[in-house]
């Protein structure tokens, strides 16, 4: 028997569907038919080869999805750098120190969530190989079918997404485009191939993808339409820098790759190209907002601003979303009827770039900061006393001390729905993958990189809040102001590493080496194919 990069994980449990897919999702009716009658219509088509792939973007746990559950792709991304943490309190949230190995820097090749994120990204990956090669042969069975090369770019855009989650967070991995691939036969690619794979795929698919927007309720509800490949493409030309660096353990952390981009078939400057793409996502209609709190609300499907999420709902999709309960006290949970695991804190340099901010409210709208009421507007009690957070009392082992139970401020970014299940893990706010705010960003940055000024898009963020406007803004600024506007949506790592400061000593933790930017290639994959060799450092 042929074994292939994603093991024995080729199959998956769905987690959500596409409204107008999902019963034929439950129904798996490639399983229920002969294969021949799986592929027979246009529609059965896409439901075995695309719709099935949207499954894997959320998760019930185990490390999965891309975003949701614990021990994933989220918390290696949130975990490591200087906007959160998850302290040691007493016996809660020790886990054999995991929690604080990924703060301090200090985990190793065997830790269990990198191992879970990369067998996760490549069961997707090997997935959408065995839908494009199926995709491949029916249309050299029928070159005249219009909705194959369709079906295919959004396969190829799907498997672009997951292979950009590798290239950030492994840096060297193999590339794998076809489902019969042996492991003996795969090989180990460099970053700035991999790189170049996914801007080459995303750019092909481009004209394929409909322009619609996949955050509304409808036919492209979920899926990767052209503003999310424009977002990823946007995305790639910011941090180019850093993903066509192949030794990134030089020059001190900072990234000296090359800042050229290739597009429409010639090489532009990189902060260019971030520019065109940003502005491609802005013509399609995209807009702040009028509150940052809609964003995050029950009901945000409606958001003009929101680019691509994670559909959540309990009724349809058994997506879990773990945030919440995961951050809140237990008294504080059990007062909205959901868990309360009391864990997950903003960290002191958090705190301190929103205290600099002026007239700016979003560190109220993003976490609870002291006393909190319940849904009843009645103070929530801890015992015989009102529960109140202590956000400074907040550091990575807080074991013993009189706050132990409350240090940390504490997630509030997220509506807490009223009308959730399974104790507050299933819910209907969906979950934001990428947003406009980070649009005008992005746009913001790519133009002070090239020397022009970045003010009008920051503050256009920074307005929609009731912040004071910035002045001759510096990239430093941009920085915070990146953090304070995405606290804990899962960029601030890339943020840092593109910034050269992943690696800059924060409160609790000293300055550590540049190998860190990238994560170390898991033990067990590295023991079980020889072709591959670890990331250096590791």
């Amino acid at each position: 028997m042929k074994k292939n990069i994603i093991y024995s994980c080729l199959l998956a449990a769905a987690t959500f569907a596409l409204p107008s897919c999902s019963s034929f999702l439950e129904e798996n009716p490639k399983d229920q038919m002969p294969e021949e009658e799986a592929y027979k219509s246009p529609e059965l088509i896409y439901l075995n080869t695309v719709a099935n792939l949207y499954t894997q973007i959320g998760a019930t746990g185990g490390g999965e999805g891309l975003a949701g559950t614990d021990r994933g792709l989220y918390d290696i991304q949130t975990f490591t750098n200087d906007e959160a943490l998850l302290p040691t309190r007493g016996g809660d949230w020790e886990d054999g120190k995991l929690w604080q190995r990924l703060y301090l820097h200090t985990w190793d090749k065997s830790e269990a969530p990198f191992k879970s994120v990369w067998d996760y990204l490549y069961k997707v990956i090997g997935l959408s190989n065995q839908s494009i090669d199926k995709l491949n042969s029916l249309m050299e069975a029928d070159p005249e079918n219009i909705y194959l090369p369709v079906y295919k770019a959004e396969v190829q855009a799907i498997r672009a997404l997951y292979y950009y989650q590798l290239l950030d967070c492994f840096g060297r991995v193999p590339l794998v485009e076809k489902s019969d691939v042996q492991i003996s036969d795969v090989k180990q690619s460099e970053r700035s191939e991999v790189y170049n794979f996914v801007r080459k795929e995303l750019q092909e698919a481009l004209p394929y993808l409909n322009t619609a927007n996949s955050t509304k309720e409808g036919e492209y509800y979920g899926r990767m339409t052209r503003p999310v490949a424009f977002f990823l493409l946007a995305k790639l030309a910011l941090n180019a820098q850093v993903y066509s660096d192949d030794d990134w353990t030089d020059n001190g952390g900072a990234p000296n790759g090359s800042t050229d981009f290739e597009m429409n078939g010639q090489k532009v400057l990189c902060w260019d190209a971030a520019i065109a793409y940003c502005d491609s996502i802005s013509n399609l209609g995209y807009q702040l907002s009028s509150t940052y709190s809609s964003n995050f609300s029950v009901g945000n499907e409606k958001s003009v601003e929101n680019i691509f999420t994670i559909p959540m709902d309990p009724a349809k999709y058994s997506a879990q979303f773990y945030y919440i309960i995961r951050t809140v006290h237990y008294a504080h949970g059990k007062a909205y009827s959901i868990d309360g695991w009391n864990g997950a804190s903003a960290s002191k340099e958090l705190l301190a770039s929103f205290r600099k901010s002026k007239n700016d409210p979003r560190l109220e709208l993003c976490f609870y900061t002291g006393k909190v009421t319940g849904p009843d507007g009645a103070p929530i009690m801890d015992g015989d006393n009102e529960l109140e957070y202590k956000p400074d009392a907040v550091a990575v082992d807080v074991s013993g001390i009189a706050d132990e139970k409350t240090a940390g401020a504490r997630w509030k970014k997220y509506e807490i729905d009223p009308a959730s299940q399974s104790a507050g893990k299933l819910q209907s706010v969906d979950f934001v993958l990428y947003r406009y705010a980070d649009v005008l960003l992005m746009k913001a940055e790519a133009k002070m990189r090239k020397g022009e000024s970045g003010d009008n898009e920051i503050n256009e963020v920074r307005g929609r809040v009731g912040a004071d406007a910035l002045s001759k803004a510096t990239l430093n600024d941009l920085l915070d102001e990146r953090a304070r506007e995405l606290s804990w949506e899962g960029v601030r790592r890339q943020d840092l590493v593109r910034f050269g400061k992943f690696c800059d000593a924060v409160d609790g933790r000293p300055a550590t080496q540049p190998y860190c930017t990238v994560f170390p290639i898991p033990h067990d994959v590295v023991l079980l194919n020889k072709n591959l060799s670890q990331n250096k450092g590791y």
